[in-house]
């Protein structure tokens, strides 16, 4: 058949993630974090400092409001009253003596005295708009009110003067064929100006001591409000950098526990990865241990055969050969621990891409094949042959988006591992088959070896586990590392006897490795 040609990814640069220290709410930050102390101060007295002047505008006006009350109420009598006066005098008609005009002014004049910083003018008007008594400067107005005898109020000036006016129509409908009298009073604005002044002092002094002392009790209810995040910050800051305990939540406020459980958990699963660290180290370490000693110790005996001068060549073969032989299996080791350590890296995004499984696997076990020669083991490969053509429907079947060479690292373990406990004269098989559903990628990996009891089928999978019922030397790491790619790429993989229940009784039941995975990968 022919052969497909798998090509392997570029190794990925490793990536180093940089943590930052989180600074308190009084501590230097960096430039571009943002301080929660300020920005809740600053949403706190932003309104204060904006609301202010609005308050401001508004008092002014109220202010107004609340002076001119009781001026109008003082002006409006003084118009019905002098209206009184004004119609006995002959008000209504088109012409006054000048006795009685005389005697009119005294009287409006006697109603108009008080205050002596306000001016006030008064206007008396005939039937058909004579003056009969009064200031001649005031502005007749053109509107009349649809009863007789109410009183109206305007703002008007006189010579530039801003005045407030209070005027009523006299004699309106039948009394007047020609038209009504007008009575009309006039005064300054200075009392009204005053009035609101001294209210706006009344009101506005208190504001200007009172903010100040709201901005202090919000400065000092924040304080005291980010007090116990300041107690947490210093009881994180003292922990040595060994310490993963969780973090009490005595004392801390409940807006934060969230913060804290979610901390306190990262801390847990920290601990127990860098448990896992260690004592992964500690079996690697082991596992180096013993081919570093028998290579040392076969160094050391050839260097004794070499300077006794009686050694023959046969054991100094035996030593080289040894020394080879432990060199190789350091090697594996290391190579495994490499294999497992990117396996690993949950840090390092996959490189996917459409990768063919069936080719993948027929290269593995093409590889091994020198191998399974020399152990007298019966290695196969079962599955499509090598796809020409993408479009055929072959290719589609056993395709997959995949990180290639971590796919290849899972086929070369899963066979190797076959190989290792599968005694001479028995056989090997791999296969490729796709899922009926058409979502997942089907490998299996079948041998004649021992099998794997139904107890140890799930510890298998843990690094540097090996049964202790077996005398296989190897590392321990092949089946955590095809565990560890099989999750990466969010499939599972399963062990089972190779041969179904009552079968021969005295042949080994065998191992059968199923892997799943998905075609089109996980997110």
């Amino acid at each position: 058949m022919s052969e497909a040609t798998s090509v392997d990814a570029p190794a990925a640069l490793p990536s180093t993630d940089e943590a930052a220290a989180a600074p308190g709410p009084f501590t230097h930050r960096p430039s571009d974090s943002r301080s929660l102390f300020g920005e809740l101060l600053d949403w706190v007295l932003a309104p204060l400092i904006f609301l202010w002047p609005m308050s401001l505008a508004l008092t002014w006006g109220v202010a107004q409001n609340i002076a001119n009350r009781p001026f109008d109420l003082e002006l409006t009598r003084q118009v019905q009253t002098l209206a009184v006066v004004a119609i006995p005098r002959g008000a209504k008609s088109t012409a006054l003596p000048e006795a009685l005009r005389g005697e009119l002014e005294r009287a409006a004049l006697m109603l108009l005295g008080g205050d002596a910083d306000e001016q006030r003018w008064f206007q008396v008007l005939g039937r058909r708009g004579e003056l009969l008594a009064g200031e001649a400067r005031l502005a007749v107005p053109e509107d009349r009110p649809a009863t007789e005898r109410v009183v109206q109020l305007r703002d008007d000036e006189i010579g530039g003067t801003p005045v407030r006016v209070a005027w009523l129509w006299l004699g309106s409908g039948a009394e007047a064929a020609d038209g009504d009298a007008l009575v009309q009073i006039a005064e300054t604005l200075e009392g009204r100006q005053r009035l609101a002044t001294e209210i706006i002092k009344g009101v506005l002094l208190p504001q200007f001591l009172i903010l100040p002392l709201a901005v202090l009790l919000v400065w000092l209810a924040l304080t005291r409000g980010f007090r116990p995040l300041e107690e947490l910050q210093r009881r994180i800051r003292r922990r040595e950098s060994t310490d993963l305990s969780p973090i009490p939540e005595r004392g801390v406020p409940e807006e934060v526990a969230p913060l804290v459980r979610s901390i306190n958990d990262l801390l847990e699963r920290l601990d127990k990865s860098i448990a896992a660290q260690r004592h992964f180290l500690a079996d690697a370490a082991h596992q180096l241990k013993t081919p570093l000693a028998g290579l040392r110790m076969q160094a050391e005996l050839a260097a004794r055969e070499i300077d006794s001068g009686g050694g023959d060549a046969a054991a100094m073969k035996h030593s080289l050969m040894q020394i080879a032989r432990s060199t190789q299996r350091a090697s594996h080791t290391v190579n495994q621990l490499l294999a497992m350590a990117r396996a690993e890296d949950s840090g390092e995004k996959l490189r996917r891409q459409w990768v063919d499984l069936g080719a993948v696997t027929r290269a593995v076990v093409r590889d091994f094949v020198p191998r399974a020669i020399e152990r007298r083991i019966d290695l196969g490969y079962e599955g499509p042959a090598a796809i020409p053509d993408e479009g055929t429907p072959g290719a589609a079947a056993t395709r997959l988006l995949a990180e290639p060479v971590l796919l290849g690292e899972l086929v070369r373990n899963l066979v190797d591992n076959a190989l290792q406990y599968t005694p001479a004269g028995g056989s090997v098989t791999a296969r490729v088959v796709p899922d009926a559903s058409g979502r997942d990628v089907v490998l299996e990996v079948e041998d004649t070896g021992p099998g794997i009891a139904p107890v140890e089928r799930e510890r298998v999978f843990q690094p540097f586990y090996r049964s202790p019922e077996t005398q296989v030397d190897g590392s321990g790491l092949g089946l955590a590392i095809v565990q560890e790619i099989v999750q990466r790429h969010g499939g599972s993989v399963v062990v089972d006897d190779a041969r179904p229940p009552g079968g021969d009784a005295d042949a080994p039941p065998g191992a059968l490795f199923t892997v799943r995975l998905p075609r089109e990968g996980v997110g």
